[in-house]
């Protein structure tokens, strides 16, 4: 079967993974640009070269993955009932992912095709049920579980994880989405392993045992 992972979810010393107060210009809230520096310095993405562990570390976001999960959050800020459908996210017309993507949100919208094999699909379900989609969707590829924190909090407490990345970086933000919290004893369910780079951050991996 199809693995769930998880690559690059960047969370700060205390453990928020999103700051307070998201908006149309601030996708992160108060935690600004400060979470994904790293990610942007080693050129990731289809335009620059990677670079350095932290490139290597984030080059393996895309390979085997053939569909992912997000949170409405993620996809953009608005909440409660789609007043205007005319939102396409934050990434312009042609999204980095090239795959389905199934955004998770109690108020579904048609369905969203875009350039690149990007087509979003609006989906009110559980955890269990956008998973098996998802990987219907990918034709035995790996889903990738893409956030934000409450979305990727809900995967880990149903279990559902495979493999995840996680980025400690060196900031403290004081607020906003917390990823640990009620997530003891993945040390039982996990094997972990980290790495520190001259960059500040530290890659930890969880690997199903």
């Amino acid at each position: 079967m199809s693995l769930v992972r998880v690559h690059n979810f960047s969370v700060s010393l205390d453990g928020f993974g999103t700051g307070e107060g998201q908006s149309l210009d601030k996708p992160f809230g108060h935690a600004d640009k400060r979470l994904h520096e790293w990610f942007f310095k080693v050129g990731a993405g289809p335009i620059g070269r990677l670079r350095g562990v932290d490139g290597a570390m984030a080059a393996g976001w895309e390979p085997g993955i053939g569909a992912e999960i997000m949170g409405r959050n993620k996809f953009g800020p608005q909440r409660g009932p789609w007043e205007d459908e005319s939102w396409e996210g934050w990434w312009g017309p042609n999204p980095p992912f090239h795959t389905p993507v199934f955004v998770l949100t109690h108020h579904p919208r048609p369905t969203l095709e875009m350039e690149g094999g990007n087509t979003f699909h609006f989906i009110d379900a559980t955890p269990e049920e956008a998973l098996r989609q998802a990987r219907e969707a990918a034709g035995g590829l790996d889903v990738r579980i893409g956030g934000g924190t409450d979305v990727l909090r809900q995967f880990l407490a149903a279990d559902l994880v495979d493999y995840m990345h996680i980025v400690v970086v060196p900031i403290l933000l004081g607020r906003g989405e917390r990823l640990w919290d009620g997530a003891e004893g993945l040390d039982e369910r996990f094997d972990i392993e980290s790495v520190s780079t001259p960059s500040g951050v530290t890659h930890v991996i969880f690997t199903r045992k």
